[in-house]
């Protein structure tokens, strides 16, 4: 049963993986044994985490963005088909009273979404408490899976799945189009996805993910039961220098959590495009600083960076002065399209990605 599951739940949501799950598997099952204990501060949508407690280790993860806490977070623990169901019902019923016109929305909204739509994720969006609900926050990791998309495939028009369209430009396109939004029964189209997702049935794995910022948490002297035990492996990857900002990039999926209707730039000081070559070093210097205490002396460090210079030594020389007493190689990885260099920019200009391997002397 564990494999169809993994099959079904490993895959939540399209906000972009650090690396893909066979990469996560292959990590997991080499270099650690069932019961080991896993790290990732930098989880994204929790391949790394989930990978580990379906093989019987127990993971660790922290995510910033709350698009990627809340897909690794039900990826690992969603709870049972009837309870999302009845609350996604409960939900298409108050969407009945909301008033779109009190909402004081964008245009963009208009010509996103039909107005049943609109109703739906406004009622969702003031109704579900999908930071201390598992049922509110199963729900809402399949409202953003299908938050928006190919048109009829999800419950916007016509947009990209695995990053928010910039509202001026979406607008344009659509209006030179004449496209209007897919007169669309929200509940009826979830239904079917979310009786398709557990058709093989439901994980109950091992692991947790928290909310926050890493320098914040791996540095607090704070108690918290996920750092009570020491960790077997640390096995991340880093946002990469300049590449991206995931912020930005989720802007529509961070207004369904109550965010702002429109994009910003910023959301915290680690919540943007890395151009600042010294915040970059600090960040890293500070969560592998902050993680290295917290590992076993015999510990593993697996990191996926990016192969341009910067990127690649400003890693290579946060973790020499955080594990100064490992053994450091390398295994290039090719560019494919799955990666952080990939999904964003002229490939021609990245080299693509390579990974560090620490281990102890």
């Amino acid at each position: 049963m564990i494999q169809e599951e993994i099959a079904r739940w490993a895959a939540v949501g399209p906000y972009y993986a650090m690396f893909p799950m066979d990469f996560a598997f292959e990590v997991i099952e080499k270099y650690t044994q069932p019961g080991d204990r896993i790290l990732d501060p930098f989880v994204g949508r929790g391949s790394s985490i989930y990978a580990a407690a379906a093989k019987e280790r127990t993971g660790c993860g922290i995510e910033i963005n709350p698009v990627g806490w809340v897909y690794s977070s039900v990826k690992l623990r969603p709870v049972t088909q009837g309870r999302v169901l009845k609350r996604l019902r409960e939900i298409g019923y108050a969407a009945k009273r909301i008033d779109i016109g009190r909402a004081n929305l964008p245009t963009f909204f208009e010509w996103a979404y039909a107005p049943d739509v609109l109703r739906f994720l406004l009622a969702s969006r003031d109704i579900l408490r999908w930071r201390d609900s598992k049922v509110d926050r199963t729900l809402m990791a399949f409202i953003l899976i299908h938050l928006h998309g190919k048109r009829l495939g999800s419950l916007s028009n016509q947009m990209r799945d695995s990053k928010s369209m910039a509202p001026d430009y979406a607008v344009r396109w659509w209006r030179k189009r004449e496209m209007r939004p897919p007169d669309i029964d929200p509940v009826a189209f979830l239904e079917q996805r979310i009786e398709r997702r557990y058709k093989k049935g439901t994980p109950d794995l091992e692991g947790e993910v928290l909310l926050g910022d890493s320098v914040q948490l791996l540095n607090s002297n704070r108690r918290r039961r996920a750092f009570t035990l020491p960790f077997d492996l640390l096995f991340t990857s880093p946002p990469y220098y300049g590449v991206t900002n995931y912020h930005y990039d989720q802007w529509l999926r961070l207004w369904m959590l109550g965010h702002g209707p429109t994009p910003r730039w910023r959301g915290g000081r680690w919540q943007r495009k890395f151009q600042s070559r010294s915040d970059y070093l600090e960040l890293l210097a500070d969560v592998f600083g902050g993680a290295a205490p917290r590992m076993r002396d015999n510990a593993i460090v697996i990191v996926r960076t990016d192969a341009r210079e910067f990127t690649h030594s400003a890693t290579v020389k946060a973790l020499w002065t955080a594990f100064p007493n490992k053994n450091l190689r390398e295994e290039p990885r090719p560019l494919k399209r799955k990666t952080q260099t990939a999904l964003y920019g002229d490939t021609s200009k990245k080299p693509g990605e390579v990974d560090i391997i620490m281990t102890p002397r």
